[in-house]
């Protein structure tokens, strides 16, 4: 059994405001968030090297709720941990896609993108108008990480601006992985 302590919250750049399904259901089912030293100039060694300080910190198994560049983060951190066994599934949800032209200069640490399989299971929920990532992008990343792909139709980021709330369709798919 998964204990809420151990589904992780990994937010995105610039972190997940008060609106967002992700601050939601910390707030709701008491998830932690792994807080990162700077949200707004965030750089890949420093993200990685917390989520492994707060996944070595807690009892495994661990389930992660990403979004945004969460989700690259989860790649990035997964491709090179030695404790990503501990790791029982992973929701990624509206994957950024650091290699656009747009991204590249603010988010420069974070490309390229991993693209090993992840070593634990994962959904990656994608938007069919995510300004951050085309549908198709994040069709190649779902591949390329072995993930189960859903698509969420025209949902934008998925974010507060999505008008989702809570999310419970994004809930019922947590529940669905975790009970895999």
């Amino acid at each position: 059994m998964i204990k809420p302590g151990n589904i992780l919250i990994l937010p995105g750049w610039q972190g997940s405001g008060a609106g967002h399904w992700q601050s939601l259901w910390q707030a709701q089912y008491a998830y932690p968030r792994v807080e990162q030293h700077d949200w707004l100039r965030p750089l890949r060694g420093d993200w990685i090297s917390r989520l492994e300080d707060v996944v070595l910190s807690t009892d495994a198994p661990v389930v992660l709720v990403a979004h945004s560049l969460g989700c690259v983060l989860v790649a990035a951190w997964a491709a090179h941990s030695r404790t990503a066994h501990r790791v029982k599934a992973a929701l990624l949800v509206a994957p950024a896609d650091v290699e656009q032209e747009a991204l590249r200069p603010v988010l420069a640490s974070w490309s390229p993108i991993p693209r090993q399989s992840l070593p634990f299971k994962s959904t990656l929920v994608a938007s069919q108008d995510d300004p951050y990532c085309s549908f198709e992008r994040a069709q190649g990343f779902a591949a390329a990480w072995g993930a189960t792909l859903v698509d969420a139709g025209a949902a934008g980021h998925i974010n507060a601006d999505s008008g989702l709330g809570d999310w419970p369709q994004g809930q019922a798919l947590l529940k669905e992985l975790i009970h895999c």
